[in-house]
């Protein structure tokens, strides 16, 4: 399993990105997707999750800004970030797990997700 992320850079507060991820190895249909993040001293932390029957869940935090969605033909999964905020930088992870969703119930990462590398996130005047 691959999972590659792109789509990161640095905006102004209020500014919007859209992060991707493609994936590879797997039947991308069929698995369990979902964004989480990081910033620097902090735990990692669910941003958003997509289950196979297209259930989305999000973190409280997020008031509607961020979207996540995928593209079953081009395995790729999204996350449409709106109305940025200097909180919002952080290092943004793409995960997948194949027998379950990527994130526990209370919401924090399965320890046997697959990881990308990250991409970088950077909100900031």
């Amino acid at each position: 399993v691959q999972l590659v992320e792109s789509g990161g850079g640095s905006v102004q507060p209020g500014g919007s990105l859209r992060l991707s991820c493609v994936a590879s190895g797997y039947t991308f249909s069929r698995v369990y997707m979902g964004w989480f993040r990081q910033a620097p001293g902090k735990e990692r932390e669910a941003v958003a999750t997509l289950d196979t029957d297209g259930e989305t869940r999000y973190a409280d935090f997020l008031a509607g800004r961020f979207t996540v969605s995928k593209d079953n033909a081009k395995k790729t999964l999204y996350l449409q970030m709106n109305s940025l905020k200097p909180e919002d930088s952080a290092m943004y992870y793409c995960a997948a797990r194949s027998f379950g969703p990527v994130a526990s119930p209370d919401f924090h990462p399965q320890p046997t997700n697959y990881w990308g590398q990250g991409t970088q996130v950077t909100v900031s005047s």
